[in-house]
């Protein structure tokens, strides 16, 4: 997350002032939360990681989109409807901030810092998180699996300032977060590392000639 203002001073001052907020702690591969009509939750994530994920009738998943430290998510950022449940799962121990967007200008108490906080810094997290599905959706347009992985990871790469990153998924969830067959896509990084474009180490990547 790229904001101007210091979000983990922020979280670490407020998260215990309002007696509308709620910080949990969650075990690694639980059910963080699910978007429900109506719910207009806001998450921050403090720790850890997490997918948002749908799973068909037939029990396949989908990747919707990922989550890591300081991340902003929730039912705002989305259409929800009865039949098209998503589900925040976590990869990792995590904790998480929950509020209410329709809190937002209910203060809990005269002069609550957090609400004058948040009411300040909300439209900065909510035009990042926007940004970044912008982003999501400008790679599912690419064609190919060559073009969405090589966008993914100069996605990566510019997020970690560096040509050197780490994946943030096991292979089969980079599979389906790029909505791609995942032995077409095994095939295609082996082409990346046989033509020098990609060196891979495990979760390691770095590019070298793209």
């Amino acid at each position: 997350m790229y904001v101007s203002f210091d979000i983990e001073q922020f979280i670490q001052d407020f998260s215990k002032s309002c007696n509308k907020v709620q910080k949990k702690s969650f075990k690694k591969n639980v059910v963080i939360t699910s978007y429900i009509q109506k719910r207009d939750q806001l998450c921050i994530l403090i720790s850890g990681s997490a997918d948002l994920v749908r799973y068909d009738l037939n029990g396949n998943k989908t990747i919707i989109d990922h989550f890591s430290k300081h991340d902003v998510f929730g039912e705002v950022f989305y259409d929800v409807t009865t039949n098209n449940e998503l589900l925040v799962e976590s990869k990792e121990n995590c904790e998480v901030l929950f509020f209410s967007y329709s809190d937002m200008h209910n203060k809990c108490k005269p002069g609550c810092k957090f609400h004058e906080k948040l009411s300040e810094y909300l439209p900065e997290l909510i035009l990042d998180k926007v940004t970044t599905l912008n982003m999501r959706v400008e790679l599912l347009t690419k064609r190919s699996t060559r073009d969405k992985l090589l966008g993914y990871f100069n996605l990566l790469s510019t997020k970690a300032l560096n040509k050197t990153f780490t994946l943030p998924f096991s292979l089969t969830d980079l599979a389906d977060y790029l909505s791609v067959d995942r032995s077409a896509m095994m095939r295609e990084i082996k082409l990346l590392k046989d033509e020098n474009i990609i060196k891979k180490e495990g979760k390691r990547i770095t590019l070298l000639s793209h």
